[in-house]
């Protein structure tokens, strides 16, 4: 597989995690985490794009590349394309964009999306999604749902569950536990926050405007399909683990880190 740079958004001020980028999970701060799951992916470039020289120093010290981006980016995708540019990233030059919140992303998901542009090299897009097996997922809004045509390519993003099966239409809306004698729920895919982006598309994508389903839903990737970008979702074995949002995920990655993190001391 040809190069590909990974490039880490992380904006400072979180309004359920202040300073969230360097709340530390095993000693270590959550953005210098993410950047070694991006390093172990075999990324040629790992660099973190931030608003805040605080955190740019943290990565620094352990041996991690960080740029200072506007503290007026509109959104992480608007991050990363100031970042391209100010990287000087060439137009075809394959990027993957994880999250700065996700110290537990497979380092093979990572290679996932980034194999999905090298095998197209015309594909400008590409993203992720994994089963949804339980019902309480199925239902959660904050579970976002995808739905693909028939090359993989995604038709649609929701927060509502999606596609919903026609048998349940006239019963009563399903609890936590799902309809009753509905059984585990079938052909529910979550929608894997990770993308990867050709650098120059990244650019192109940041200056459109926001589009009437992406407001509507609060998804930024609506934006792409709206504009009608082909945008191959893969197919991924390798669930993205837990992303740390408010403060009782923080303890819930300290837990999960005990005892299964080798390396909690050295450099990324």
């Amino acid at each position: 597989m040809t190069g590909f740079t990974v490039l880490i958004p992380a904006r400072y001020q979180a309004t359920r995690l202040p300073g969230k980028p360097l709340r530390e999970i095993g000693g270590v701060p959550l953005v210098c985490r993410v950047v070694e799951r991006a390093v172990d992916s075999g990324a040629r470039r790992v660099v973190v794009a931030t608003d805040d020289e605080r955190v740019a120093a943290a990565v620094r010290e352990r041996g991690g590349e960080a740029v200072m981006t506007s503290p007026h980016c509109a959104s992480g995708t608007d991050r990363l394309a100031e970042a391209a540019a100010e990287l000087g990233l060439e137009e075809r030059e394959p990027v993957v964009n994880v999250q700065g919140d996700e110290p537990f992303m497979p380092a093979s998901l990572i290679r996932e999306v980034a194999a999905a542009l090298d095998a197209e090299p015309v594909r400008e897009m590409a993203t992720a999604a994994h089963p949804l097996l339980e019902w309480r997922r199925v239902l959660d809004p904050n579970c976002v749902k995808v739905v693909t045509d028939g090359r993989g390519d995604a038709l649609y993003f929701s927060r509502a569950p999606v596609p919903w099966p026609r048998d349940l239409l006239g019963g009563s809306w399903p609890g936590p536990e799902g309809p009753p004698g509905g059984g585990a729920p079938e052909g529910f895919r979550l929608h894997v926050g990770i993308y990867a982006y050709r650098a120059g598309f990244l650019r192109t994508f940041a200056g459109w405007d926001p589009t009437p389903l992406e407001q509507r839903e609060s998804l930024e990737q609506l934006r792409a399909l709206e504009n009608g970008v082909r945008l191959r979702v893969v197919n991924s074995a390798h669930a993205p683990g837990l992303g740390v949002d408010t403060p009782e995920d923080l303890e819930e990655a300290e837990r999960l880190l005990t005892g299964t993190e080798p390396r909690p001391g050295q450099g990324i």
